[in-house]
């Protein structure tokens, strides 16, 4: 009889203990579907703010795109703005350079006319007069010539009477007269003139030919033309090797 009661005891009280297990784990489990679903809500609200943080980045990546292209235009506007006020600056300079110019022009028409009304002439006198200026021009020229070619013949003649008279004389040749050497022939001791009957050359007229200031030689003119000479070289007269750009005067 006891027995039975400590086995009824035993079984009530593993009972009681199993109840009070089952009501524990009934806790727990209740604890934890709650600590689940508010993980799963925190869960969907991190989802759901990184959704929109996405959204809001993507928006933004999106405006910052339009700001750059923008700013771009932008640019490109304020440079061609830039270039067309430098061209405007330098056609406004070009146009203030050119109205000096005009005026100055102005003011000098303006003198002239003034100079042309004082001197008293009609316009169609001013043609005659270049033209009576041109024709004095041209007789001085050839007056000119005409002298150099009487004075060529004077010593010419003056020459050829001297030899006559007193035999080989040397011609005076002008004072002012210098020449250079166009030809040299060492075989032959002769040398091309760049001087002639247009500078007052006459045959038989002697010259020095010179080389930085010091004597090479001395020349005897033998035939002359208008513009060039021979000579040659003279014996006991040879100082040096007579070279093409050597100086010659009396």
């Amino acid at each position: 009889m006891l027995f039975r009661i400590a086995l009824i005891i035993a079984l009530l009280a593993g009972l009681a203990s199993a109840a009070l297990n089952f009501v524990k784990v009934r806790d727990k489990i209740s604890t934890l579907k709650a600590n689940l679903q508010e993980q799963t809500d925190a869960r969907a609200r991190a989802e759901s703010e990184r959704a929109s943080a996405k959204a809001a980045q993507e928006k933004a990546e999106q405006k910052l795109k339009e700001v750059e292209t923008e700013l771009a235009t932008a640019k490109t506007e304020r440079d061609s703005a830039v270039a067309e006020a430098e061209a405007q600056r330098k056609q406004a300079a070009n146009l203030a350079e050119q109205l000096k110019t005009l005026r100055q022009d102005l003011s000098d028409a303006q003198a002239k006319l003034v100079q042309w009304e004082l001197s008293g002439f009609q316009p169609g006198q001013l043609a005659a007069l270049k033209a009576q200026l041109r024709a004095l021009e041209a007789d001085k020229a050839e007056l000119s010539n005409k002298i150099a070619h009487i004075t060529y013949q004077y010593y010419r003649a003056t020459n050829e009477l001297a030899r006559y008279v007193f035999g080989e004389v040397v011609p005076p040749l002008p004072r002012d007269l210098v020449g250079k050497v166009l030809v040299v022939d060492p075989k032959w001791d002769f040398v091309v003139l760049d001087v002639g009957e247009d500078h007052g050359v006459v045959e038989n007229g002697q010259l020095l030919v010179s080389r930085d200031g010091k004597l090479v030689a001395k020349v005897r003119v033998r035939s002359v033309e208008k513009d060039r000479c021979v000579a040659n070289i003279m014996p006991g007269w040879r100082f040096g090797e007579v070279m093409e750009g050597d100086i010659v005067m009396p």
